[in-house]
């Protein structure tokens, strides 16, 4: 089996680390688990279980989410979101650095971990962590997603399917995923720790609902200007 390796290296002020080893499956992006002893009940599918999951209690026991992310979320559960750490990211082609909040850091882990995990609702934005852009701006992920969905709808057009080149689909879509967002967040809350994971989902969601407005006719107009090279008449 083929694999993606991500490497996230928190430093702290006080100069202790932390890595988190992500492995993900090449062909199906899926989050290769580490093994696991006993788990904490809060990852269980039916403690502030989404509104909208798909899945049933009888054959899930876990959160898929929760379950994968318990490690991440045990570490960090005493942490404040503003406290300033140096975060490196390595992967095969290149590594990435930026000192920045806590939650900022967290954010961006967990963006991996939430949509390789299996939860049906997040499944969609897989191909974005094969192509992981760590402390992406909202430009840049609106460019990514933007992309990603049209391209699907190619494959969709090739597999004999009606393709939804009008993007109406794509906010209905992440609807969805502003609603496991947010149940994730109260899941969160409820352990009564701090405040920089539930932060950092919360940035996260901030990223969800800014993706309706780039399906506006003004955020499309603008985006369109940058492929003048295409749009314009050859001469």
């Amino acid at each position: 089996m083929e694999e993606i390796h991500f490497r996230y290296r928190f430093k702290r002020s006080d100069g202790t680390e932390k890595d988190f080893d992500l492995v993900l499956d090449q062909e199906t992006l899926r989050l290769v688990p580490h093994q696991k002893g006993s788990v904490p009940p809060w990852t269980e599918l039916t403690h502030q279980q989404c509104p909208n999951c798909p899945l049933e209690t009888t054959q899930h026991k876990y959160c898929p989410v929760a379950f994968n992310l318990s490690e991440v979320i045990d570490f960090f559960q005493q942490s404040i979101s503003y406290e300033e750490v140096e975060v490196t990211i390595e992967t095969k082609e290149r590594s990435y650095f930026k000192k920045t909040p806590l939650q900022k850091g967290i954010s961006s882990l967990l963006g991996i971990y939430m949509v390789t995990s299996g939860c049906p609702v997040l499944d969609k934005l897989k191909p974005l962590a094969r192509f992981h852009l760590p402390f992406a701006s909202l430009e840049e992920t609106q460019y990514r997603v933007l992309s990603m969905y049209l391209l699907a709808q190619y494959f969709l057009k090739k597999r004999g399917k009606e393709p939804d080149w009008d993007l109406k689909e794509l906010p209905k879509i992440y609807d969805e995923i502003r609603i496991v967002n947010k149940a994730f967040c109260e899941r969160l809350k409820s352990l009564k720790g701090e405040d920089a994971v539930p932060n950092a989902v919360i940035i996260l969601n901030n990223f969800a609902e800014a993706i309706s407005f780039a399906v506006s006719k003004d955020a499309l107009r603008r985006m369109e200007k940058i492929f003048s090279a295409y749009l314009e008449e050859t001469r």
